[in-house]
This record gives C-alpha cells, sequence and structure tokens, in this order.
C-alpha cells in the first residue's frame, strides 16, 4: 500500500488545497506503480500546531513562517 504523510502547520491551508493534496499525491503513485495502486493509496494531511515542530534546534512558529516568506 503506497501512503505518503505531509505534515503542515495548522490552519495554513483550505480543506480545497488539502483535497489538492490527496488527489494529486494518488495520481503521482497510479503514474509509478499503475492504476492498481489507487484503491490502496493512503495520503494523510496531519496539521501540526504552532510550536509543534522545529528546525536546527530551535521552535518554528507560524509567525517565523510568514516572516521568512515575506523577505
Amino acid at each position: 500500500m503506497p501512503f505518503a504523510n505531509f505534515k503542515v502547520p495548522a490552519g495554513t491551508l483550505t480543506e480545497e488545497q488539502k483535497e489538492q493534496i490527496i488527489t494529486r499525491t494518488t495520481e503521482l503513485y497510479v503514474d509509478i506503480y499503475g492504476e492498481r495502486a489507487r484503491a490502496t493509496t493512503l495520503v494523510l494531511v496531519e496539521e501540526v500546531t504552532d510550536g509543534g515542530w522545529g528546525i536546527g534546534g530551535s521552535v518554528l512558529t507560524l509567525a517565523e513562517l510568514r516572516r521568512s516568506a515575506g523577505s
């Protein structure tokens, strides 16, 4: 069973964007493994609470992500 797990900051994606991630990822697996993969492909989009992850030993927050995107 193909499996993909996306972890994203909570509140940053709309329901439509999550659906797009699921649909496109499933299509990618189908392209690679063939149509038989469609029925068993599992795509999980997990929303991580603010401050629930870090990079380089520092806690990463949504405010920091937004500042970085604006630079």
